[in-house]
């Protein structure tokens, strides 16, 4: 599946919460509340039909605090909501194939218990094979349920007016992640952890003029062209004489073998 380096504006309000999927899901997320599973299987609970019509998760999932285990494999999901920060049991987090997930929200970092991911690596924002672009934040905000949005670092409440949105890319679990922060303050702001060293580094407000390491595809090309660089080695047999060496080297003519073996290390 191909990916297109440019990236257009925010997708908002995508999710219909009228809708029977939707409806299906919230009792699916009480019910596992109210029986303590430890396994998050929406697929297996609603059916792939239900199942292809959730586009994001609901705000309760924050309080399933003893599920383990999240499975999402071939969701149809854009987003996930911050409220992930409330799972705080979760050690096993796979959305593997769920290509509309290009970013997650900075609050799974709560999940500290975190020891395996996986997902499709491809998909993400300013991921090494590729470097997606990260869209542009500032006038193209990330908009959540509801007027007000929580920051991201001290979970104080604050107005879309007022909030501070930036990327960032990290490791959890086993891969990282391009994360949305929403942060509050400067003082929160600056203490965000350092991104992952293989990716931009530090926070920003995305956009093509980010400046991204090289792509997987860029990083062999430089290789083979560092490659060509290097001279070859000398052949022993054909090395200057030492210092102090009376011997004097044969004419030409009388050296036969000079360019075929200068022939076979060029190769």
């Amino acid at each position: 599946m191909k990916f297109n380096r440019h990236v257009s504006g925010i997708d908002n309000e995508v999710q219909d919460r009228s809708s029977d999927a939707w409806k299906a899901l919230c009792r699916y997320i009480d019910e596992l509340e109210a029986s303590g599973a430890d396994e998050f299987a929406p697929r297996e609970a609603l059916g792939p039909e239900l199942y292809a019509g959730i586009f994001t998760l609901p705000e309760s999932i924050g309080k399933l605090k003893r599920v383990t285990k999240v499975h999402l494999y071939g969701s149809k999901l854009k987003r996930i909501p911050p409220e992930i920060g409330g799972m705080t049991a979760l050690t096993h987090f796979d959305v593997y194939t769920s290509y509309g997930l290009q970013w997650f929200p900075y609050e799974l970092t709560r999940c500290t218990n975190l020891i395996d991911s996986r997902v499709s690596t491809r998909a993400l924002y300013g991921n090494y094979k590729h470097r997606l672009h990260f869209p542009l934040l500032k006038g193209n905000p990330v908009r959540y349920h509801g007027d007000t949005v929580k920051c991201s670092v001290c979970s104080a409440d604050t107005g879309y007016d007022k909030v501070l949105q930036l990327w960032i890319s990290l490791k959890v679990g086993t891969d990282v992640f391009p994360m949305l922060v929403n942060s509050c303050s400067r003082q929160c702001s600056e203490s965000l952890p350092t991104p992952h060293h293989n990716y931009v580094q530090q926070a920003h407000r995305g956009g093509t003029s980010i400046a991204q390491p090289p792509d997987e595809h860029a990083r062999w090309q430089l290789e083979q062209r560092q490659a060509k660089e290097v001279p070859a080695p000398v052949p022993a047999a054909v090395q200057a004489p030492a210092a102090g060496d009376a011997t004097e080297p044969a004419p030409m003519s009388k050296r036969p073998l000079l360019k075929p073996i200068w022939k076979i290390w060029e190769r």
